[in-house]
């Protein structure tokens, strides 16, 4: 322990991951309570600290289920996150030595196989369609959505939910529209209550799909597995894609599977697992 400003500071254990570059650190509460304020994660969570996309708290086992809460860099709380999941699915069947985990976010129960070297399949769930489930903030057809941003007309957005809120633009050129600029004024429209993820979709062909990603309270990401999933159900629902779809990023692909029944899967690379130490 030190002094630093008349506080003193702990070295806790955390482990550092990421998912084709979007990156977690991971904090393992399974048998030591270790809380962060809100100031703290904003501070670690800056590029000039640690820097990370998420931080992810471990809980204790429940039922065969191990609990998972998450938060964004900007210190808020998020619902959902899949190369997250991903990540800490991988952590824990190592710590276990079992290939099959099952996570429970705060709105869905994942479950997850370590399916080769460093690849997790994740089942996501089912998406949601409704403007309430979205949420959006008054009736409107969430596949069909304009937007005017920046004296610029969006059209054709499609929103839905896969555990947090996306909306989807299909483009020519997933790159042309700098996401720095108009991601966080689509991110803080009114029509999303609970602000939204953006992605700027290229379709390749029927089964290959570019990105572009404004995360909510992340910013621009190199990787996001729920936009992942988002772009696959909107691609099918558009006819613009198959049921299985590779999404691809800067540093890879996420492939993603839509079944009959509209259950998500998710399989994709993590990273080895890193110790590091935080001062807090």
């Amino acid at each position: 322990m030190n002094k630093d400003n008349n506080e003193i500071m702990a070295l806790i254990n955390a482990f550092r991951m990421d998912g084709l570059g979007n990156d977690f650190v991971i904090i393992d509460r399974r048998k030591n309570s270790i809380d962060l304020t809100k100031e703290k994660i904003v501070e670690l969570g800056s590029r000039s600290n640690i820097g990370f996309d998420q931080i992810i708290f471990i809980e204790k086992e429940k039922e065969n289920f191990f609990p998972i809460t998450i938060f964004n860099s900007d210190g808020g709380e998020i619902s959902a996150c899949g190369n997250g999941s991903r990540c800490v699915a991988y952590l824990l069947g190592k710590n276990l030595n079992t290939k099959e985990i099952k996570l429970k976010t705060n709105n869905r129960l994942l479950n997850a196989k370590i399916v080769g070297n460093l690849q997790v399949e994740l089942e996501m769930g089912k998406p949601l369609f409704s403007f309430k489930d979205i949420p959006l903030s008054k009736t409107i057809n969430p596949a069909d959505i304009t937007l005017e941003i920046n004296n610029k007309t969006f059209a054709g957005g499609f929103c839905v939910n896969v555990g947090n809120p996306h909306i989807i633009f299909f483009v020519n050129n997933c790159f042309e529209h700098d996401l720095k600029k108009i991601g966080p004024k689509i991110e803080n429209h009114d029509l999303f209550p609970e602000k939204t993820n953006v992605t700027m979709a290229q379709v390749i062909d029927e089964n290959n799909i570019t990105v572009n990603v404004w995360e909510r309270g992340a910013g621009l990401t190199k990787a996001c597995g729920t936009a992942a999933c988002a772009t696959a159900v909107a691609a099918l629902k558009n006819k613009l894609a198959n049921d299985k779809v590779n999404i691809k990023f800067k540093e890879g692909s996420l492939n993603i599977k839509i079944d009959k029944t509209d259950n998500i899967f998710m399989t994709g690379p993590v990273s080895e697992v890193k110790k590091i130490g935080l001062e807090i």
